[in-house]
């Protein structure tokens, strides 16, 4: 009796490690989403299309997956995680080991129409520092990007 209460303990943390795996988001899911919000941010006025992108209940958030929206000089326009950094250039913004992921997506803007990269940020879910990959399309003038985190 005691053998079966312990198997369904184990396969009870099981079931919600692997249920906590299932909720991250996937590339294709973030790839998607940036492909909504070009889509979305193309057949609306700019000033409402940003506000959407950067709303938190919006339809541009998805657990863990947001969106962000950059000029090429790397000021924010939208950002569904914290709205305090739109209007704001954030080119010289540093991650927790010091690279300078925004001026690096900009670069990577100027040669790429779509790319991933990756830097470590914030998870607005988990409040831990994670490794992030960002994808990124060029969209005009613009850069739009959601990212996953991967557990650290």
């Amino acid at each position: 009796m005691k053998s079966k209460f312990v198997l369904a303990i184990a396969l009870a943390i099981g079931a919600v490690s692997i249920g906590a795996q299932e909720q991250r988001v996937t590339a294709k899911e973030a790839e998607a989403m940036v492909k909504k919000g070009v889509t979305f941010i193309k057949g609306n006025p700019r000033d409402k299309a940003m506000a959407e992108i950067t709303n938190k209940k919006g339809m541009f958030i998805d657990r863990e997956l947001y969106l962000t929206v950059y000029t090429q000089d790397g000021t924010a326009l939208a950002h569904g995680a914290n709205e305090k950094f739109v209007g704001k250039n954030m080119i010289d913004l540093r991650d927790a080991d010091g690279k300078e992921h925004i001026r690096e997506r900009m670069e990577l803007a100027k040669t790429k129409t779509s790319f991933w990269q990756d830097f470590k940020f914030t998870n607005p879910v988990t409040k831990k520092m994670e490794p992030r990959s960002m994808y990124c399309e060029l969209s005009a003038d613009l850069v739009v990007c959601g990212g996953i985190y991967k557990p650290a």
